[in-house]
């Protein structure tokens, strides 16, 4: 780590970072320098062994993790101090390099403002594709989306950008077949994955789609899928390369404290604890499903069939009359009262 100025010699402990209050040294296990150096989030920085070691092995960990919870074959991970919507921002500024005069981003739509600012930030012009209703279900609108890709043509296009972990009645994006365009028309393919990972159906989509097309980074949140606090999410890929650009993207240092908060909880659950928590998630979800079908017949409603969204389920409002105009507050104060009346 010290090799350049002294090959003999590997120093120890943090020689940089100096801190008021114990407290804050206590809460922050003494490492006040955070992760990487100046030109990568990355890179090990030999005055801070504790903090670049902590950070090496975290990012060894979550890459394994990934691969266990159904895509082995990433190739690479690592975490970033930042919430989902700012990390799919530093993978597109990463893919701008990659894609010089590209202002395009075509986006199935999903109803969540940090996913659509994120392009924005990063100073791309969404092209919205509205989803298709198959029954009950909202899914990729694969001819929309081609033709939108032939409308603008590939050159002009920085990626895809798709979501597996979504809301019914829409469902995770038709990401295979999203991948056979990518690759057919060389244009890269970003996958928010938001809190995919505590679904193997989520996972085994993107380990699919790196397959038979073309998948180059998917991000997902430390705190949705892991249980730690806001601030960090994990940026992984099927191309080294890529994954190390991005890093190298990120400009200066940065905290340590998701790196930290990850470190702590993958060793205190451990393969098997996490496992575990998958299955139960299943158990209590396909629990959830059997409930919620009981009361929206009771009520003359119905669950709808969402069979290709693992996570989410939603049921029908039909017996309310009178919601036009009505705020959500105001239809959620009625569902309430009326589920309450029905336990009663």
């Amino acid at each position: 780590m010290d090799s350049n100025n002294f090959p003999g010699n590997c120093g120890a402990g943090e020689r940089e970072a100096r801190i008021s209050s114990e407290l804050v040294a206590r809460r922050h296990f003494r490492m006040g320098h955070g992760i990487g150096r100046s030109g990568d989030i990355n890179e090990v920085q030999p005055k801070a062994a504790g903090s670049s070691l902590m950070s090496k092995l975290t990012n060894s960990l979550v890459l394994q993790v990934l691969r266990e919870a159904g895509a082995p074959s990433t190739a690479s991970a690592f975490v970033v101090p930042m919430a989902t919507g700012m990390s799919l921002v530093l993978c597109l500024l990463t893919l701008r390099h990659r894609r010089k005069g590209a202002k395009y981003v075509i986006w199935p739509r999903i109803d969540q403002k940090s996913c659509f600012k994120c392009m924005l930030t990063a100073g791309f012009e969404p092209v919205i594709v509205q989803n298709k209703l198959y029954e009950d279900e909202l899914r990729t609108d694969i001819e929309a989306l081609e033709k939108s890709i032939e409308e603008l043509k590939a050159e002009n296009i920085v990626c895809v950008l798709t979501t597996t972990s979504c809301f019914a009645p829409r469902t995770p994006d038709r990401l295979e077949e999203v991948a056979k365009l990518c690759k057919q028309y060389n244009i890269p393919h970003l996958v928010n994955n938001a809190y995919g990972v505590q679904s193997s159906k989520c996972m085994h989509l993107i380990q699919e789609a790196s397959k038979i097309g073309r998948l180059d980074a998917y991000v997902q949140s430390s705190d949705k899928n892991f249980m730690v606090p806001v601030g960090g999410s994990i940026i992984a890929g099927f191309d080294k390369n890529l994954i190390e650009e991005i890093g190298k993207t990120y400009p200066g240092r940065a905290s340590a404290a998701p790196s930290v908060d990850m470190f702590i909880t993958l060793l205190d659950l451990g393969k098997q604890g996490f496992q575990k928590l998958l299955q139960q998630r299943k158990h209590r979800f396909n629990h959830l499903k059997q409930e919620l079908t009981k009361i929206a017949e009771k009520h003359g409603e119905r669950l709808l069939d969402t069979r290709h969204n693992p996570i989410s389920l939603g049921i029908t409002l039909s017996s309310f009359h009178g919601l036009e105009g009505k705020s959500l507050t105001q239809i959620g104060s009625m569902l309430f009262t009326r589920c309450i009346s029905g336990a009663r």
